[in-house]
Order: structure tokens, then sequence, then C-alpha cells
């Protein structure tokens, strides 16, 4: 049990007695009224829906306009955790689950492009604003300078506030959470996974203690998830599939995916390292030249240095910003978590040959993937770029 806000409670009451006398209601009600009942002991009875469940539903509708307004592009492009080899394997209902977590991925696929296009267009845009900063007050004086480093800031805080308008960082958030929450549920309910509990679903628990305006996406799950809920498939062909399709191997499933993403990610990370390190030495070499050289040679130098020693900070300082908006390095400690988790699930569900302990092992496995998916969306909420960075990033 968790003291978390549960935003099952809600219940829309329409007062229609019928077991009392002449069909009245009790003395405080009148017939016919409305009223909301939510799990709170003070005022359990309110007449307006509290704002934490409009949100909540608010989000849900905005997921099911997306996934309509981008249905054809969903049914010949999205990716399906269903194919012919294992459509057999795959009990009804999972079916369910595969379609919300086709839309569901596709349209994080596709705001999550549209993000990342903003991301690096307003780093740039800063790029460029530094660059018109160092030739005004180290090169030349001239006003043009000045009049692009003020275009260029307005043109990259009309794009971010654009993209902010169309909710795109937060969608791109949220739809992969749901589905990375929908794969888990999908292999759970192939493998026959349970809470173990009838009126608990395995997955009621994520991101519940995350913001509650993720409650939507509990709520996604729940219904695509109803029928292998309500009947779970015990077929030992969906176990086997699960520990196939999901776990995987060095090339396959999600042990794959996470030794590929951590190779990638520590390539990238080296690559910022070698670029701060020639920063560093080009620092050095700099002030040794003017340590070590003569009067004149200093003199005629001094320009030229401190222009590329700034354009090289500059640089330096926008590459570190778009590394730390992505949470380049953060997310190599967390994905090399997770390959070990599913690399010591695989050796333990090898080692097993009791059916029943292999779905302990992947309920499991789920529950940890569900709580790395809730601080995955956690870190990267809190990593948009406002107007103050770009200033930030251009000084």
């Amino acid at each position: 049990m968790i003291l978390a806000e549960d935003e099952t409670d809600l219940v829309y009451h329409i007062v229609c007695s019928r077991d009392r006398q002449d069909g009245q209601p009790a003395d405080d009600l009148r017939p016919l009224s409305l009223s909301w009942f939510i799990s709170d002991e003070s005022s359990p009875r309110i007449e307006e829906m509290p704002a934490r469940y409009r949100q909540v539903f608010a989000h849900t509708s905005e997921f099911s306009r997306d996934a309509i307004g981008h249905e054809s592009e969903i049914i010949n492009e999205a990716r399906s955790l269903i194919d012919e080899s294992t459509v057999s394997d795959i009990p009804a209902g999972a079916r369910d689950i595969d379609h919300a977590f086709r839309a569901a991925d596709w349209l994080a696929i596709y705001f999550q492009n549209r993000f990342l296009s903003v991301l690096r267009g307003t780093h740039f845009l800063a790029l460029l604003m530094g660059l018109m900063y160092i030739l005004y007050s180290d090169l030349v004086a001239l006003r043009i300078f000045l009049v692009a480093f003020v275009v260029f800031f307005v043109f990259a805080a009309a794009v971010h506030k654009y993209a902010g308008k169309k909710s795109w960082h937060r969608k791109y958030l949220d739809y992969r959470a749901l589905a990375e929450g929908l794969r888990v549920q999908f292999y759970w309910a192939a493998a026959g996974v349970t809470s173990g509990v009838v009126a608990k679903f395995a997955h009621d628990n994520f991101l519940q203690m995350q913001d509650s305006d993720l409650g939507w996406i509990r709520n996604v799950m729940r219904v695509a998830g109803m029928e292998c809920n309500a009947s779970p498939n015990k077929d030992k062909s969906g176990l086997d599939l699960a520990i196939r399709e999901w776990i995987g191997d060095r090339s396959s499933g999600q042990l794959g995916y996470y030794r590929k993403k951590v190779a990638e990610k520590i390539s990238r990370n080296r690559r910022t390292d070698r670029f701060a390190t020639i920063v560093l030495w080009v620092s050095v070499v700099a002030f040794a030249l003017f340590v070590f050289a003569t009067d004149d040679i200093a003199n005629s130098a001094r320009g030229p240095i401190v222009i590329l020693m700034g354009v090289l900070l500059l640089f330096f300082g926008v590459r570190q910003s778009y590394a730390f908006s992505i949470a380049d390095f953060e997310l190599i400690k967390q994905y090399e978590f997770m390959h070990r988790t599913f690399s010591r699930a695989y050796q333990r569900i090898e080692r097993s040959t009791d059916d029943d302990e292999r779905r302990r092992v992947l309920r499991l496995l789920g529950e940890t993937a569900l709580e790395e998916h809730a601080e995955w969306i956690l870190m990267h909420r809190e990593r948009s770029v406002d107007n103050g960075e770009l200033w930030r990033m251009s000084g």
C-alpha cells in the first residue's frame, strides 16, 4: 500500500434512489442532483471535478487526438511487438496492448524528432549569438553584429515558445513513458505475469509516486490490458516468447538494446571529453605564449588568440549545454544499470526450470524497468532549455 493519490477513486454520482420509500433520496440529497465522489474524508462530495483529474482526462484525450490525427502514418510506419512468427503465441487481449504501444511509440518518436530539432536549433542560434558578441567585442565594433545578436535571440526565443505551446517536449516524454510501460505490460500479458491480487493490475504503481499529471498513462494501460488482466495467459509458449523477445541476447531484445546504447553514449561522452582536452591545451599554450613570449610577439598575437579562445570556449559551452539537456552522462549510468539488470534476469531464468519462478523473475524485471522509466521521465522533464539558458550559452 502507498499513500500517493489514486486517480481511480473518482465517482460521478447521479442521485436516483430506488430502495427508499417513494424513491426519495437521503435527507441531504436532491433527486437527479449531480456531484463527484473522491477519497477525501473531509469533503468527499464536491460539485466540480478537481483540477488534477481534469488534467488526467485532458492528457488522455490529447493522446487519442494525436493518435487519430496520425492514424495513417501509425498504421504504415509504427513498430509492432507482434510479428508473423510470434502471432500464434500471443493471447488475444495482448493485441489491444500492442495497438496502444504502436500508437504511443510512433508518436513518441514523432515528437522526439521535433523536440530535438528545436533543441539543436536553439543551441545553434545560441552559438551564433556568441559569435556575434565575440566579433563585436574583440574584432570590429560594428552595429550589425549587435543587431544580428538580437535577431538570433528573438528567433530562438520564438522557436522555443512555439515548441512549448505545442507541448512537443512533454508529449515526447509522456508518450515514450507510455510506450515503455506498454512494452512491459505486453510481455507480462504474454507470459501470464499478474499482481497476485484480482482487483489490482501488475502496473498500478507505475509513476504513482511521481507527478499526478502522469496518472493518465496508467489509465491507458488499464484499458489496454483489461482482457489480459481479467484472464491471464498460462500458455508456456507465451512465457518463452517474453523471455526470447523481451530479454533477448547480445544482439536482440532489451539486452541488445541497452548494450548498444551504452556503447553509443560512452562514445559520445568521450568525444566531448576530447574536445574539453583540446580546449584545455589550447588555453595552456595561449597563456604560455603571453608569459614567455616577447612583448612584441605577445601584443601582436593577443587579438587572434583571444578570439580563438573565446570561440573554443563558446563551442565547448554550447556542446556541454546540449549534452546536459539530453542527459548524456546520466543515461550512461542508467543504461549500464538496466543492462546489468536484464543480464541477471537472463542468468536466473536460464538456471530455472520452474515456470512460476520464471514468471516471478519477469515480474521483478518489469517492476525495475518501470521504475527506470519513471526516473527517466523525471530527469528529462527538468532539462528543458529556457530563454535564460540561451543567454548563458551565448555568453
